[in-house]
């Protein structure tokens, strides 16, 4: 049975301080996180940090769009396809939000997720939640609202046919056919909901509010520039690093055969190159130097066909992860 088919532990605990990497105890959720997982949800990697999006990526990325802010609290935040909940506590801490939306395709995954914000949330710190089921920002429409910050961790991987988006965890890796006539370079990189999130975010922004893409960086970091441009955005990289892939029989194994169908190509690296490579490298410098990275890479770069067959003879594989920032470009 595989990684995202088993079922998962119905509640998992979660050190906030920890999970945050916080200086000091958390001030405005609690210390100590009750999260309660739906069926359909990605799994935190709470005991492997360095494969977790929120801990290992996002984190990182909200300290440092705050610390550029001069420090000044982020009111409002929404999550596109939130999961569990802890990417919207993650803000609520790190970026200070009082009024967040969070939105994912399952009924069941929204109802849990915005429990787990409201019940680890501390007492006395205002919070309003905005939530809704369906596809990407269209459930928050009722509520009228705009947002500060846009985050999204979307999946990428097109579903294959007759497979069932209800089942299990798939919807978490794995994107639905689209019908929308989308950019060929967002087709060839399977980039489809990045685009259609950042099209729909348009709509969904106050003035001067941004959108953060959390990118699994296996396409040219320049395409994450032209996706960005083609939406109607600029976009700069916020912050570059890379984790460990998650899933990986699953995820690789998947890429390589979208590669065979004329996708991509995808890049992938053997983990302990990564690990070396950023080694030195200041998470506050690193979307600025994002590009060099990347080109000092190429000699380790491994395409999604040889990096599954890396994985089955055992070697770990990771990838790069770039945060994509776009502003609404002036008409």
């Amino acid at each position: 049975m595989s990684p995202t088919t088993k079922t998962a532990p119905r509640l998992l605990t979660v050190r906030a301080k920890t999970y945050l990497a916080l200086k000091d105890a958390p001030r405005r959720i609690k210390p100590r996180l009750a999260i309660t997982l739906s069926r359909h949800a990605y799994l935190p990697r709470i005991d492997d940090l360095a494969s977790d999006w929120v801990a290992h990526v996002a984190a990182p990325a909200f300290r440092l769009y705050r610390t550029r802010r001069g420090h000044s609290a982020v009111p409002s935040f929404c999550s596109i396809g939130t999961g569990s909940g802890l990417d919207v506590l993650a803000a609520s801490e790190l970026l200070g939000a009082r009024r967040v939306g969070l939105t994912d395709v399952h009924e069941e995954v929204v109802r849990i997720a915005a429990d787990n914000v409201a019940r680890n949330h501390q007492s006395g710190k205002p919070l309003v939640i905005e939530s809704g089921f369906g596809d990407l920002l269209a459930p928050l429409r009722s509520y009228r609202s705009r947002y500060a910050v846009i985050y999204e961790n979307l999946p990428n991987v097109p579903l294959a046919d007759g497979a069932d988006l209800g089942t299990a965890r798939i919807s978490s890796t794995h994107v639905p056919p689209r019908r929308e006539r989308l950019p060929a370079l967002v087709r060839q990189q399977m980039l489809d909901l990045h685009f259609l999130a950042l099209r729909q975010a348009r709509d969904f922004l106050e003035p001067g509010g941004v959108v953060l893409s959390t990118l699994g960086a296996r396409v040219p970091l320049k395409a994450f520039l032209e996706l960005g441009r083609l939406a109607g955005f600029t976009s700069t990289f916020l912050t570059y690093t890379w984790k460990v892939q998650a899933d990986p029989l699953i995820v690789v194994r998947d890429h390589a055969r979208k590669q065979q169908e004329g996708f991509g190509p995808f890049h992938f690296y053997p983990a302990e190159t990564l690990a070396k490579a950023f080694a030195s490298v200041e998470v506050e410098r690193s979307g600025a130097r994002a590009l060099e990275i990347e080109q000092s890479l190429a000699g380790a770069r491994l395409d999604a066909t040889a990096a599954h067959a890396a994985l089955l003879r055992g070697t770990r594989i990771g990838h790069t992860v770039a945060v994509l920032q776009s502003e609404v470009r002036p008409s």
